[in-house]
């Protein structure tokens, strides 16, 4: 038994259980209080643990979603409320509520975490909701919708001799196969590229096959740091470089064909310091995944998004997290020894977290 030497902090820190709900296109059958409750009673029976053992809790959601503030408050009822524990929050993917974690557990004296996103889809129009997330003044009065402005980035690729929609097409359908071992998965079929090339445009270039599934999804995580760790698990997902970087807001200030602030989060996680068996790339259109990929300089033995990926299924403040359950869930039961998670968050790939996990040699 050896604890990998964190690169980033003082302590070392490991993902050691998982959980997460079937992403579904509509669940109405419960709200999110309901739809959480369930992940968070298996992530504990995973880790053999109770909130008792827990040290810090830490969520990702969003309260535009149903249309009321502070509505992650409401959704503690399904971690239980008392007695209290040291508690915070973030409006962004579940993704950055982990990185909050992380950082927490670098404190003596703190050495567990939960860590969850949630979203339902189908509560709101996603593409109003996502366009608050623009400019105020120059791009959100105009309503962009999200699809539009990745169909901007997808021909600023094309045109820049990066990729062509023929890729597009056979990243979908590898994801789509891909997903026919993932039973959480929302989309899972056999389609060849020739065949997804039949679909009608979206927004060009982007076919329907491109586009993620609107999502109800959640998900979580627990954290615990040091050599506890192997009290949970035999073989822990040790974080070994995680980063978060943020590129310009307004996108005349940027290149859409890149995405720097990916390649400087990958540099500072540390990705390029040894080969990486798979990654887990939130990469919510067909195109970024190429994007994304370029910008953390993976190879082609890296095998991307075995799960799937978010064209396979995408809950809103929960997508990034699941690339974290995927790649960890790879490392704990032994099949990969070096992963990449990757969360993005905001309009065509603006904000990019980057994590690292190994296992134990």
């Amino acid at each position: 038994m050896s604890t990998p030497p964190p690169r980033q902090g003082t302590r070392p820190v490991a993902i050691v259980a998982c959980a997460q709900s079937k992403s579904e296109r509509r669940i109405e059958q419960a709200n999110e209080v309901e739809l959480l409750m369930p992940v968070v009673t298996e992530v504990y029976a995973n880790a053999g643990m109770t909130k008792d053992d827990v040290d810090f809790i830490c969520s990702g959601s969003t309260d535009y979603l149903i249309g009321g503030p502070f509505s992650f408050v409401t959704a503690l009822d399904a971690v239980g409320v008392w007695p209290p524990k040291a508690e915070s929050h973030v409006e962004m993917d579940g993704a950055w509520a982990l990185y909050e974690a992380w950082v927490t557990l670098q404190e003596e004296g703190k050495d567990v975490a939960l860590v969850y996103g949630f979203g339902k889809s189908s509560l709101g129009d996603l593409s109003r909701i996502l366009a608050l997330q623009l400019d105020p003044y120059t791009m959100a009065p105009m309503w962009p919708d999200q699809v539009s402005l990745a169909a901007l980035q997808a021909q600023a690729m094309i045109d820049q001799g990066l990729a062509t929609e023929e890729d597009f097409a056979r990243i979908a359908s590898r994801a789509r196969h891909n997903a026919l071992s993932n039973p959480n998965a929302q989309v899972a079929n056999e389609k060849t590229m020739e065949e997804l090339m039949k679909d009608d445009y979206a927004v060009a270039p982007l076919r329907r096959h491109t586009l993620p599934p609107l999502s109800d999804g959640a998900a979580a995580i627990i954290l615990v740091a040091g050599d506890r760790a192997y009290d949970v698990v035999d073989r822990p997902a040790w974080i070994t470089g995680i980063d978060h970087r943020v590129d310009a807001h307004a996108f005349g200030a940027r290149n859409l064909a890149e995405s720097r602030s990916t390649t400087k989060a990958a540099e500072n996680a540390g990705v390029s310091a040894g080969p990486v068996d798979i990654a887990e790339l939130h990469a919510p259109f067909a195109h970024q995944e190429i994007l994304l990929r370029r910008a953390m300089g993976l190879n082609e033995s890296t095998v991307i998004n075995p799960s799937g990926g978010p064209l396979a299924a995408n809950p809103l403040m929960a997508g990034g997290l699941i690339r974290f359950i995927e790649a960890a869930n790879r490392i704990m039961d032994g099949s990969a020894n070096r992963a990449v998670a990757h969360a993005t968050s905001g309009p065509v790939l603006q904000q990019n977290l980057v994590a690292v996990l190994e296992g134990a040699s």
